[in-house]
C-alpha cells in the first residue's frame, strides 16, 4: 500500500513513554518543594525569630547579631525602652537557646554566658482548651543596670547591683480563660543604689510571686527588706494581666534627707513615707 494512503493512528493516542514522562515530572516537581520546605523549617535562620521576638516585645527585647537556626543559635540580649530609645542596655557576652517540638508543645532551653551557671528550660504544652507552662528550677544573677534599657522610670532612677532569680517549682495553667498558678518565683535584689541617692549601697530587698500547691488565678506579691537605710514593704496581687499592689518607702532615722528626691519619685508621699500603687 502505498504510503500517503496508510491508516494514520486515532487522534488522542500517544506513545506509552510519553505518558509516563508528566507524572512523573509531576512527581519531581512536588518532592522538590517538599525537600525544600522542610529544608526551610529545619534550617530556618536565627534571625526568624529574632524578629519574632522585636515583634512581640515591641522593640523592648532585642536579639542582635543572631546566629544560628532557629531550634538552636545564639544572640546578645539587648533590653530598649522601644522605638527611639536613648539608652539601650546589652548584657556582656551571648544568650544561648535551644527549640525543639514535642508530642503536645514545644521546649525551650536557654541560658546567659554571664548570668546563668546552667541552663533553664520551659515546656509549653497544648491540650484541649488548655495551655501548660512549666519552668526548671533554677538560680541566676543578672546586672541590675540592665533595667535602664525599659525607659521610664528605670533610666531616671540608674539602677546599679545585682537580680537574683530563682524559681522552684513554676507551673502556669490556662483554662477557660483564666489562669492558675503553682509554685514560687523569687527575685532577691542585693546591694542595690540609685544616683538620685548619695548613699550607695541603699539596700537588699526582696520580691517573691507566689501561688498555691493547687494552683491560684490571683498569686500573691510580697516586697520586703532584707537591710539597708532606705526601707519598702508591701504586697499585692496579680489578677488576670495586672499587678494590684500598695506599699510604702521610708528612710531610718537620720537618712531622711539623703532619699527625700528618691522618695518624691517612688510613690505619693505622706510625711515622711512615700506611699506605693500599682493597678
Amino acid at each position: 500500500m502505498p504510503s500517503h494512503l496508510r491508516p494514520s493512528p486515532p487522534r488522542g493516542s500517544s506513545h506509552p513513554a510519553a505518558m509516563g514522562v508528566r507524572p512523573a515530572w509531576r512527581h519531581a516537581v512536588w518532592g522538590a518543594l517538599l525537600g525544600t520546605s522542610m529544608a526551610m523549617v529545619v534550617w530556618a535562620p536565627a534571625r526568624w525569630l529574632a524578629w519574632g521576638v522585636y515583634e512581640i516585645s515591641q522593640g523592648q527585647v532585642q536579639w542582635l547579631n543572631p546566629h544560628g537556626t532557629v531550634w538552636q543559635g545564639s544572640a546578645q540580649l539587648r533590653l530598649s525602652g522601644g522605638e527611639g530609645s536613648r539608652d539601650p542596655q546589652a548584657l556582656t557576652g551571648r544568650f544561648h537557646w535551644t527549640l525543639a517540638p514535642t508530642l503536645n508543645g514545644v521546649r525551650w532551653g536557654w541560658q546567659a554566658d554571664c548570668c546563668m551557671a546552667q541552663a533553664a528550660n520551659v515546656q509549653l504544652s497544648l491540650g484541649w482548651g488548655t495551655q501548660q507552662l512549666r519552668v526548671s528550677d533554677h538560680a541566676s544573677v543578672w546586672p541590675a543596670a540592665l533595667l535602664t534599657g525599659l525607659g521610664a522610670p528605670w533610666n531616671t532612677l540608674q539602677t546599679e547591683g545585682q537580680l537574683q532569680l530563682n524559681t522552684r517549682s513554676v507551673q502556669l495553667l490556662w483554662a477557660q480563660g483564666r489562669m492558675q498558678m503553682q509554685g514560687q518565683l523569687e527575685l532577691n535584689l542585693q546591694n542595690m543604689s540609685s544616683r538620685l541617692s548619695p548613699i550607695k549601697p541603699m539596700g537588699s530587698y526582696r520580691i517573691q510571686l507566689s501561688g498555691t500547691p493547687e494552683g491560684t488565678a490571683t498569686p500573691s506579691v510580697q516586697l520586703s527588706t532584707l537591710q539597708g537605710p532606705l526601707m519598702l514593704s508591701g504586697q499585692g496581687q496579680w489578677v488576670g494581666q495586672r499587678l494590684r499592689f500598695t506599699g510604702e518607702a521610708s528612710a531610718q532615722e537620720g537618712h531622711e534627707s539623703a532619699f527625700d528626691n528618691l522618695l518624691n519619685i517612688l510613690g505619693r508621699r505622706q510625711g515622711v513615707r512615700s506611699l506605693l500603687s500599682l493597678g
